[in-house]
């Protein structure tokens, strides 16, 4: 069988946060969490996710502050980004496409079912 991917999700809404972990956990992902800027940042260091599940709003160190430095990491530099956020301005969409995001879903929009196919689309 073959290794599971890793995702980090980056959620400071803990009800939100468990959804989405069950729900990938189900799909057969090896997940990590984060609910705050910093402690992203270290997360991604340490578990080098395949992909990273990022809200934007965030204490301590906004999304779009952590995608910043996800990507200056040579490790990260690569590694998918889904942005997953309520911010549905074209200008937060637009900033974190510039910053690096692979994707970038607005939560309202999405059921916890496309946000798994989305991700397995985003790793095949």
């Amino acid at each position: 069988m073959p290794m599971s991917k890793k995702i980090l999700i980056i959620e400071d809404d803990t009800f939100l946060q468990g959804l989405v972990a069950t729900k990938l956990t189900k799909e057969g992902y090896e997940i990590s969490t984060a609910s705050n800027g910093e402690e992203a940042v270290r997360v991604a260091n340490e578990k080098s996710p395949d992909i990273i599940l990022l809200d934007l709003v965030l204490p301590n160190m906004d999304g779009f502050e952590v995608l910043e430095k996800i990507r200056k990491t040579e490790l990260l530099a690569k590694t998918p980004v889904i942005v997953f956020s309520n911010l549905a301005e074209e200008k937060d969409m637009a900033k974190a496409l510039e910053l690096g995001a692979s994707q970038y879903m607005v939560k309202s929009n999405f059921t916890l079912d496309e946000l798994a196919e989305k991700i397995r689309e985003v790793l095949a």
